[in-house]
């Protein structure tokens, strides 16, 4: 079975249980139903990373028979490394797609210790309770490739919105650098639904951003919402 295919599948994995996983989290969190991340489909590419990471991690570490606490420490932090580079890439754009800025000894508000802390406890989490489920789902997969199919389906899906929220993210970016701000996506698309709400219009779940003609208007209601703060 093609490595490229494994990845792939594993990636498939972690991206839509990372998704649902933060859809319900986030209604419990928040009250409200978010669509959560910067693409518009039902996955989130860096728990799909994050899980593909841990996985390769997992498999080296036992063979080199490394001590589960480490294997432990190891890939909580090589999650955190994720985040930060992420976060970063994001934030030299003038967009934020999570905010830990309210957090204790935060670095510019894209990593902090508490989440190291509980990408440690994931990883416990992954070591104890997932990692064979994922052996076993990759020796599944290995009995039934013909799933590959579905994988073509879900990599052409993800490239395509990849393209579209890119195109968006531009757009937003452009908005950000011009009105002198920081956005945080997700707040200003629960912002923009909460306007559209006002206005009665018609909101859309998956294309909160369809309306890009009103965008202007929409950053800078959002502007000064946070001013008001």
């Amino acid at each position: 079975m093609s490595l490229f295919l494994i990845i792939v599948f594993i990636f498939f994995l972690g991206s839509t249980f990372g998704y649902i996983l933060e859809f319900f989290w986030r209604r419990l969190y928040h009250g409200k139903w978010v669509n959560p991340g910067f693409l518009v489909g039902p996955y989130l590419p860096i728990y799909g990373f994050s899980l593909a990471f841990m996985t390769g991690m997992h498999i080296w570490f036992e063979s080199h028979q490394i001590l589960p606490i480490y294997q432990v420490i190891i890939m909580g932090l090589s999650i955190t490394a994720l985040e930060l580079v992420a976060g970063l890439i994001f934030l030299k754009q003038g967009v934020r797609l999570w905010d830990y800025r309210d957090r204790k000894f935060n670095f510019k508000g894209v990593i902090c210790p508490l989440f190291t802390m509980i990408w440690i406890i994931m990883g416990a989490v992954y070591y104890l309770f997932i990692s064979e489920r994922v052996t076993n789902a990759l020796i599944w997969f290995s009995h039934n490739i013909s799933f590959s199919y579905i994988l073509g389906i879900f990599t052409g899906a993800i490239v395509i919105d990849f393209c579209y929220s890119t195109k968006l993210y531009i757009k937003i970016r452009k908005y950000a650098k011009n009105n002198n701000i920081d956005i945080m996506y997700e707040k200003l698309k629960e912002h923009i639904k909460d306007v559209q709400k006002e206005a009665k219009e018609r909101y859309s779940f998956i294309l909160p951003f369809r309306q890009m003609s009103k965008m202007n208007e929409y950053v800078n209601s959002y502007k000064e919402k946070i001013k008001r703060r």
